[in-house]
């Protein structure tokens, strides 16, 4: 039987009520050295949907376990379905204005650096370069036998080849890239192996019950100790690869500060939660600090 995740928790009575106010985050990017800490709702308004918000996908949809994948061909043959359908819609996915917004801060060097829960991508192509991946990237694939990566889109290319006229409709796409199929759907799709010595190929992304690499989280936890303040942004940081980090930051006097529609489990950690769209809300920030979401600083 496929047991779920732990993914949900309920909100403790007294959570500090979220707020319309964005002097605070404004005040803090003035100062600069802000290190941005970013989850799946920066991406919905990119048409990516997130897990928990409302209409999230956790609602329909039990992510792939690392155990499944590695325990059971079939689970393979049916991550690799669903995820070589849901790639061609993370495909046509583009930046939005929060995503802009946070490229444009880093830009006028207000921001220390990135740290995304996201595996889209959508945060570099808006421009951001100090970007570090928590969970890894839908780009690239690992061998698990002889760790190899490769591209993406070259295992795309092989899996077209191999499952020539595979289109099926899918009932809709998740934050992870896995379309909604089902079995009669997945069918006799066929997975192919690693190039080099014939092993599992795996998205190189964390899923869920597979621990973030060491050195990544101690790679953040250097950036949150030189940050002057922490910004989440879209992350409800229900899941601990997140909330440690606001959590670390309360430890120590760095001021976090949340912009999330609704409440987070570091609600209790920060200052204050702005509870508005993201992409309204950090367009605004912008126009405050005269700087312009599509580059330079405006006029």
């Amino acid at each position: 039987m496929r047991m779920r995740p732990t993914l949900s928790w309920t909100p403790a009575d007294g959570l500090p009520p979220g707020t319309t106010d964005l002097e605070p985050v404004a005040d803090a990017l003035r100062l600069g050295g802000v290190l941005a800490l970013t989850g799946a709702g920066i991406s919905t308004e990119s048409g990516i949907p997130d897990y928990r918000g409302e209409g999230g996908s956790l609602t329909r949809h039990t992510p792939m376990t690392y155990q499944d994948f590695t325990g059971s061909a079939g689970a393979r043959r049916r991550y690799w379905a669903r995820s070589h359908l849901g790639r061609r819609v993370f495909a046509r996915a583009r930046p939005n204005s929060g995503h802009r917004a946070v490229a444009a801060f880093e830009r006028q060097g207000l921001l220390s650096g990135v740290i995304t829960q996201n595996v889209d991508g959508l945060h570099q192509a808006a421009g951001s370069e100090g970007v570090v991946e928590l969970h890894g990237g839908l780009d690239r694939v690992v061998c698990l036998s002889c760790r190899a990566f490769s591209p993406r889109a070259e295992l795309a290319a092989r899996l077209e080849e191999a499952n020539a006229g595979f289109a099926p409709v899918a009932a809709g796409i998740n934050p992870d890239g896995d379309a909604d199929l089902s079995e009669e759907q997945v069918g006799d799709f066929r997975v192919v192996p690693c190039t080099v010595c014939g092993g599992i190929l795996k998205p190189d992304v964390v899923f869920f019950g597979e621990n973030v690499p060491p050195q990544r989280v101690e790679h953040c936890r250097a950036l949150v100790r030189e940050a002057s303040s922490l910004l989440v942004l879209g992350s409800s940081l229900t899941v601990m690869s997140g909330l440690r980090f606001v959590r670390q930051a309360a430890r120590t006097g760095t001021p976090v500060l949340i912009v999330n529609r609704d409440p987070t489990r570091g609600d209790p950690h920060a200052l204050s939660r702005v509870a508005l769209p993201l992409g309204a809300a950090l367009g605004a920030v912008a126009e405050r600090l005269d700087i312009s979401v599509d580059g330079g600083t405006a006029a």
